[in-house]
């Protein structure tokens, strides 16, 4: 089993509280929007971290991660872009990551808004965490856990807080 941290939309700020909440991760996934490599970094005390970039990334971030990632961990097929839309209204690579690969998970960032919904038509977990840092449209700060088992997402936790009080 591994426990998997997820956030995005970080946009060079962490809120304290992720130590805590990503504290038993054994990887840290960041799903674009990062940033500064100064968050990387710092999730790397954590835990080690797996990122793909977002439309505001530039070249500092780009040398460190890749525009997709498709990992298998514990059984479960899990792709990530930064910019993926909804089932229904996933972006057109988006779209194409699915169908090629067709993952069991499917992690996207970039509207700010935490979504976990399955998509019947492509037989998979769709997850967006939403915004972690202090910067955009969003009213929470929110994260996401889960673990890796067997072949299943388990245990999948919410991290939710109102982004004035981001560091109480």
């Amino acid at each position: 089993m591994k426990k998997i941290g997820l956030l995005s939309d970080t946009h060079g700020s962490l809120p304290e509280k992720v130590f805590d909440f990503f504290k038993d991760c054994n990887e840290i996934w960041h799903a674009g929007d990062i940033g500064t490599p100064a968050i990387i970094d710092k999730l790397e005390t954590i835990a080690p971290v797996k990122a793909v970039y977002g439309n505001i990334d530039g070249a500092a971030i780009r040398i460190r991660t890749k525009e997709t990632s498709l990992e298998t961990i514990e059984g479960v097929k899990i792709a990530m872009i930064h910019i993926g839309g909804y089932p229904g209204r996933y972006e057109k690579k988006a779209l194409n990551l699915i169908k090629k690969e067709q993952p069991d998970v499917f992690i996207s960032g970039h509207s700010h808004i935490l979504k976990v919904m399955y998509d019947k038509k492509h037989d998979l977990l769709h997850i967006n965490p939403g915004a972690a840092g202090k910067f955009g449209i969003h009213q929470k700060i929110t994260m996401i856990r889960f673990d890796c088992d067997k072949a299943k997402i388990k245990n999948l936790e919410i991290f939710e807080i109102d982004r004035r009080n981001r560091l109480s």
